[in-house]
């Protein structure tokens, strides 16, 4: 359901009504009770996706994510998590 933008020409109050596209239009005004009220014209939104998303990635096959699972967890050889560390287990402060 679209946000409508409105305005009163008799008070100059702008307001927004959340309304099924179906619905008719707001003629009274909420602030003065006149029936000056008109729909404004807007830009119209973006598309809103909710969700965990619509990616290529979303819909991959049962084995390829538990290969990715599995390398995930798995820690690269030689990283302790400190940035002065090197790949190589010599550098010192690492395990």
């Amino acid at each position: 359901m679209p946000t409508y933008d409105y305005l009163c020409d008799a008070c100059g109050y702008q307001f927004e009504k959340f309304q099924s596209m179906s619905e008719s239009p707001v003629r009274v005004c909420p602030e003065c009770s006149k029936r000056k009220v008109r729909r404004l014209i807007g830009v119209g939104s973006g598309i809103l996706f909710k969700g965990s998303g619509f990616y290529q990635t979303d819909y991959r096959s049962k084995s390829y994510q538990d290969a990715s699972k599995k390398d995930k967890g798995a820690p690269a050889a030689g990283s302790c998590g400190k940035s002065a560390c090197q790949s190589s287990s010599s550098s010192p402060g690492c395990n």
